[in-house]
């Protein structure tokens, strides 16, 4: 049986390493040996400051370093950004100087090692430091998602996938969300953190999980030996169905159970936290799909007067459906995947989802004819 860690937090430093060393204490205290090399994933997208709610809180990292290092072991913090060179997220975010004085290494995940996942994708690269990590810690951030409605510590570990191979596996999976889903719950099954530690003190909702999104302030972690069982715990706070987040919903159809789980402390109820809202890419008769593409489903939209046209988003883009044109970016609708990369990465938050107009009036009309 899973088990999950519930505890009220703030960012206050004296209370909230007390309750990250319980937590560890708990669930890794008898693997944790010394000169272990213990690699810590938090959730470092691109650069942002801890008020964004975008990334893991400096401090919750720090909180988590001192536990490996009173331990006798190592800790390296790693991951691999969306954009942005590794050194300058470490400043902005403030986990450089959150860490400051600890014998902690910062390492940028880059080099790869091949793995075989299983059906139906088989071989893929995951982070060599993570995959051979003697203790892997999965450091979450609670915020929304365009594409996948949530990021919490199942799709958190997407980052083990290196560089440009992540848009690449976005380009694979193509417009098929719950293929993609399916593809988290391989990585995350094929790493298996030793602990997963959710931040959800300040928490990001809206259309996330970039600059677009907006900070909220729940004041929660939330650990456990599974992030299906935090995942699910997290769920049940902002009253979701377990099925409606994907990624679940793929642990569910290889099974896993949310009603297996033994819960540590009380669960705050949540029940105006807004989420992006998700529709379709795709439905109708194949002769349809480009005119519903084009004017019926979800899409990325800009905000010429926010876009500064540093061409990021056509850089990261897996579909090559982003140009830059005089004053703003502009989509190709027929190739964008609805991936929402652009979304992740755009530095000035000047990209969002939305349904065109067009769709907006059918799905009023199908909410007045029910």
């Amino acid at each position: 049986m899973s088990r999950v860690i519930v505890r009220k937090a703030s960012y206050e430093y004296r209370s909230l390493k007390k309750h990250v060393f319980e937590m560890l204490e708990a669930f890794i205290g008898d693997a944790i040996a010394g000169n272990s090399r213990v690699v810590i994933k938090p959730n470092l997208l691109a650069p942002a400051a801890p008020d964004r709610a975008m990334l893991t809180h400096p401090l919750v990292v720090r909180a988590v370093a001192e536990y490996v290092l009173d331990r006798g072991a190592h800790p390296q913090i790693s991951d691999s950004q969306a954009m942005g060179s590794f050194r300058k997220l470490l400043q902005v975010s403030g986990i450089a100087e959150a860490c400051e004085g600890l014998d902690v290494t910062f390492k940028e995940f880059e080099e790869s090692v091949e793995v075989d996942v299983g059906e139906p994708f088989h071989r893929i690269h995951l982070a060599r430091d993570a995959m051979e990590a003697d203790l892997l810690i999965n450091l979450p951030k609670l915020k929304t998602h365009s594409q996948m409605l949530m990021t919490l510590g199942v799709k958190n570990l997407f980052g083990c996938v290196v560089g440009f191979r992540k848009p690449q596996w976005h380009m694979r999976t193509g417009i098929d969300r719950e293929l993609f889903a399916s593809l988290l719950v391989k990585i995350y099954r094929t790493l298996r953190p030793a602990v997963t530690i959710l931040d959800g003190i300040l928490a990001m909702e809206g259309p996330g999980p970039g600059k677009g999104g907006i900070p909220r302030e729940i004041g929660v972690l939330v650990a456990g030996d599974d992030a299906f069982a935090v995942d699910a715990a997290v769920c049940e706070m902002i009253g979701l169905e377990p099925e409606r987040l994907l990624t679940l919903r793929a642990a569910m159809n290889t099974g896993f159970s949310a009603g297996a789980v033994e819960r540590e402390g009380s669960l705050p109820r949540i029940d105006d936290f807004r989420l992006p809202r998700i529709t379709p890419v795709i439905f109708g008769p194949p002769w349809a799909h480009g005119f519903l593409r084009r004017y019926l489903v979800q899409r990325p939209v800009v905000n010429a007067s926010l876009c500064r046209l540093c061409g990021d988003c056509c850089k990261y883009c897996p579909a090559g459906a982003i140009t830059r044109e005089s004053k703003a970016v502009a989509f190709d609708y027929d190739k964008c995947i609805r991936c929402y990369c652009c979304l992740e990465v755009c530095p000035h938050g000047a990209l969002k989802a939305e349904e065109p107009t067009l769709g907006r009036v059918v799905a009023w009309s199908m909410q007045k004819l029910k």
